[in-house]
């Protein structure tokens, strides 16, 4: 990668400015739940990216909505809780907790408007020319497919509905979070009492819970060769809700949802049983405070005024929806059969990891040297057998590992059990706070309690998100630690959909820095110093900024300097003031931040020499990869943390060094391909905005295929070199490389 040279009047300029500016101004930030907003607009504009196929487009757009869905249950929650708890603090943009729900009601208003457009006006005609056609109203049903859909309701939907009518005897049912309901008001009819203080005539509010446990898309009876026709499960309750509610005349129905806060506190001091309480707030979860009410068009105004009386909302909570609500159905169309050609197929499965492929015996591979790991170009299963042959080789002593995200059917849970049925310590920090998670976590967690395996919880009042492994063997020579360390979660589905990067080592010092972490997690037992690991939250900070720091004094001495930073997430103040300095100092600063990004960009005389660049492509950005140029002597780093506080202050973490040159080697090519991307990359402008690559002049490269198809043709060459004898060796820069004959 090419590295700026610093000229010694842009040093000047920068101790100038540096003398008068407080790098703390509010001004110089972005506030990080607009800018997370900002990031789901850029998924929305993947769905509406013609050039990305069809299946492809309806994928993102029901992400960007289930993306929504998460920011209001936790973060417009939390700024709800502050505003009725008065907090007066602003945040780093300067923006106050009541500034912060008004600038974010608006963005989200106007964000979902640009959902139902996507969806109705780009989505629903390409699916239809596609074959599949979405029927929006029951009305638009044939005769035969009207009668299908009554026999359909009356076989399987009837029996399951619960309708729920409310009077002076029957409260206001608990409208669960983010279920699909239907409102209605009915009006009393002779037979129709169905308790209660009824008179002939009187309105009732009642409502009636769409049934989750029945897929949400029906398909209709076949209608033509290539075509098919659906309807959502709603539509067909609508269309016989008279059969719902006997007795009662129906005046007006409306689909509706409820999102509700899903962000809990724990006192950990005083809860007993730490997995007991998380059980119980979960339960709670279900019916937290109301914080929006999805309608769809056209509600009824008393209907919806009883909603937002009874759910204690607001008119600017209510978002009201031009189509079906809820659109994360949408991944319902992306999943069903037969419309397999209208998904993305360049990309090929995640390939052998070359250094496992003709050695069965992780170990040895890991004793012959580090080994690096980029998925899910590369592919997961080395780790999973790295666990597993663990747990049946009679010369491992120990096995112990810290889960923050794992699989429905994790295989690596299963491999930690019969660990400990083969006689092994197993120690195992199952992280139950992990958001949305907790309930799986709970599972796995007794799982393994009663699998014999040491099972801890995380330290109090931290989350532990750091994704390491440490297997200790006994060996001819005496006992060697192995360590698994990684970007990404034990979760070897996500594994085929996150990009992240993991490091095998058998590396004397930071086998003795695992054992320190994990003496830490189980014992309090803090180390005195650490040989190559940097730990959150007493340690890790400080690393970053001094890195940081030792390129801004390089710079300022007129030496090269230059910083690439590959994270989710940056919104720290004190490492953004730390990157402002930098710049101002002449330092080269590349940014790849996937979602939110506090920092500005050219901001004269600040941060003229940041660039920031957000990768929205076919796989999710997560790996965190650090590099510094540290006058020619390149350092590399990996973590499990983002440049956020919660990350730094608030969690265990791990940052740790790649050092064989070879590996460097691959995490700057890494780095080099991200930088050169210009169809999957938005850069930030001036204003804090993101901006498609211009093309003009540039070549079309996507860094997400590139990678797949450079992984691809690795395997091919060595198949090519297995079956020829003839060695093919990539030269330097050159990523096909060339074929050298064989000695």
């Amino acid at each position: 990668m090419a590295d700026n040279k610093n000229k010694s009047k842009n040093n000047t300029k920068a101790k100038n400015v540096t003398a008068n500016t407080d790098l703390s101004d509010p001004s110089l930030y972005t506030n990080r739940e607009l800018s997370w907003l900002k990031f789901n607009l850029r998924i929305i504009e993947e769905a509406r990216d013609k050039s990305n196929p069809l299946m492809e487009r309806v994928k993102f757009l029901s992400i960007s909505a289930s993306n929504l869905d998460e920011f209001f249950m936790v973060r417009v929650a939390s700024l709800r809780d502050m505003a009725e708890a008065g907090y007066k603090g602003r945040d780093i943009a300067g923006m106050s907790v009541k500034e912060q729900l008004g600038a974010v009601g608006k963005a989200t208003h106007e964000m979902e408007r640009l959902q139902y457009n996507t969806f109705n006006h780009m989505l629903l005609s390409a699916l239809k020319n596609a074959g599949f056609e979405l029927l929006l109203s029951h009305r638009d049903m044939s005769d035969d497919e009207a009668e299908y859909a009554d026999r359909y309701f009356e076989n399987s939907i009837y029996p399951v509905l619960t309708p729920m009518a409310v009077d002076s005897s029957r409260p206001f049912p608990l409208i669960a979070n983010k279920t699909l309901n239907i409102a209605a008001m009915l009006d009393v009819e002779e037979g129709g009492l169905l308790g209660g203080k009824q008179n002939i005539g009187d309105k009732v509010f009642a409502a009636v819970q769409v049934p989750s446990v029945l897929p949400r898309l029906i398909e209709l009876p076949a209608s033509g060769e290539g075509h098919r026709r659906f309807i959502m499960l709603e539509q067909i309750i609508l269309r016989n809700i008279q059969k719902v509610f006997l007795g009662y005349s129906i005046v007006c129905t409306a689909s509706f949802r409820v999102m509700r806060s899903a962000d809990f506190t724990i006192d950990e001091d005083e809860a007993a049983d730490l997995l007991q309480e998380i059980e119980k707030q979960l339960k709670a979860r279900r019916r937290g405070r109301a914080i929006c009410l999805e309608v769809e068009n056209g509600t009824d105004k008393k209907l919806l005024n009883r909603l937002l009386t009874e759910l204690d909302l607001k008119e600017e909570d209510v978002y009201t929806t031009d189509g079906p609500i809820d659109l994360t159905f949408l991944m319902k169309i992306y999943s069903t059969e037969g419309f397999d050609e209208f998904k993305e197929h360049a990309y090929a499965s995640p390939q052998p990891v070359t250094a496992f492929e003709k050695e069965n015996n992780v170990f040895d591979v890991i004793k012959k040297g580090d080994v690096l790991m980029h998925h899910p170009y590369e592919s997961f299963e080395p780790v999973v057998r790295f666990i597993s042959q663990a747990a049946s080789d009679p010369s491992v002593l120990a096995i112990k590992q810290t889960l923050y995200r794992v699989s429905g059917n994790s295989p690596i849970i299963k491999a930690l059990a019969q660990a400990a049925d083969n006689g092994k310590q197993v120690t195992v920090l199952v992280e139950l706070k992990a958001r949305f998670d907790e309930e799986n976590n709970i599972v796995w967690a007794r799982m393994l309690e009663q699998a014999g395996c040491h099972v801890i919880y995380g330290l109090v009042g931290l989350k532990t998100h750091s994704k390491i492994t440490l297997v200790v063997r006994r060996e001819e020579d005496g006992i060697r630690r192995y360590v698994h360390l990684s970007t990404g979660n034990y979760n070897d589905s996500t594994a085929k959909l996150y990009t992240d990067v993991g490091l095998f080592t058998c590396s004397e010092t930071i086998g003795e820095d695992a054992t320190a972490v994990f003496n830490m997690l189980s014992g309090y037992s803090e180390p005195r110093g650490w040989n190559k690991l940097s730990v959150a939250p007493l340690w890790l900070k400080d690393r970053f900024l001094y890195l940081i720091d030792r390129e801004t004094d390089n710079a300022k001495e007129g030496k090269e300097a230059h910083i690439i930073a590959k994270i989710n997430a940056l919104c720290d103040p004190d490492i953004i003031s730390a990157l402002y300095a930098a710049s101002m100092a002449g330092v080269k600063v590349e940014l790849i931040v996937r979602g939110i990004c506090s920092l500005k960009v050219g901001i004269p005389g600040i941060s003229e020499n940041i660039s920031v660049r957000s990768i929205v492509g076919n796989y999710l950005e997560h790996a965190r990869i650090f590099y510094f140029y540290n006058e020619g002597k390149k350092e590399y780093y990996l973590a499990s943390a983002d440049w956020m506080p919660r990350n730094l202050e608030r969690r265990v973490e791990l940052l740790f060094p790649v050092e064989k040159q070879e590996l460097k080697d691959k995490l700057e090519h890494i780095l080099e391909y991200q930088l050169k991307d210009t169809l999957k990359a938005h850069v930030m402008d001036d204003n804090g905005d993101y901006q498609r690559v211009d093309l003009r002049g540039k070549e079309k490269f996507c860094a997400q295929l590139a990678f797949s198809l450079e992984a691809v043709e690795e395997s091919k060459r060595r198949e090519e070199e297995e079956s020829t004898g003839r060695l093919f060796m990539p030269e330097t820069g050159q990523p096909h490389g060339s074929l050298i004959k064989k000695s």
